[in-house]
């Protein structure tokens, strides 16, 4: 008898939350639930999304889906991964082990960070602008 894949848990923080544009490449995947990251993080508005790297001082909110090999895969061409942004294995307090995909710090020089590590709130913020 074959065994299934182990299915793989991601921690999304922009696009990918539910009820934003990229959402839909999570269609049918298991919502673990919110979670936030350690503060050992930064939080960089770079437009249209955000982009998370390590090295910080700000917990990052988020959440976390179990994706399949195929889905996993498909995050892996939005996101660019590894040319733009760097599938990690990070530690969250509640789910443990999961990949956060990571945007090199070099690359964000004057970009603006999201003090307070939320990508839905810096969004209306910046409506407010």
């Amino acid at each position: 008898m074959k065994r299934a894949p182990t299915p793989t848990r991601v921690f999304v923080y922009g696009t990918l939350l539910s009820g934003e544009p990229n959402h839909r490449l999570l269609r049918g995947a298991r919502l673990i639930g919110p979670a936030r990251t350690q503060p050992r993080f930064t939080l960089y508005d770079y437009g249209p999304f955000p982009a998370l790297a390590s090295r910080g001082k700000h917990a990052v909110e988020g959440e976390v889906y179990e994706v399949d090999a195929l889905m996993l895969a498909a995050l892996d061409r939005l996101e660019s991964h590894p040319r733009f942004y760097r599938r990690t294995p990070i530690t969250l307090d509640d789910v443990g082990r999961v990949e956060a995909y990571l945007f090199p710090r070099e690359r964000l020089a004057g970009r603006p960070i999201i003090e307070s590590g939320c990508w839905r709130r810096h969004l209306k913020e910046r409506k407010q602008w």
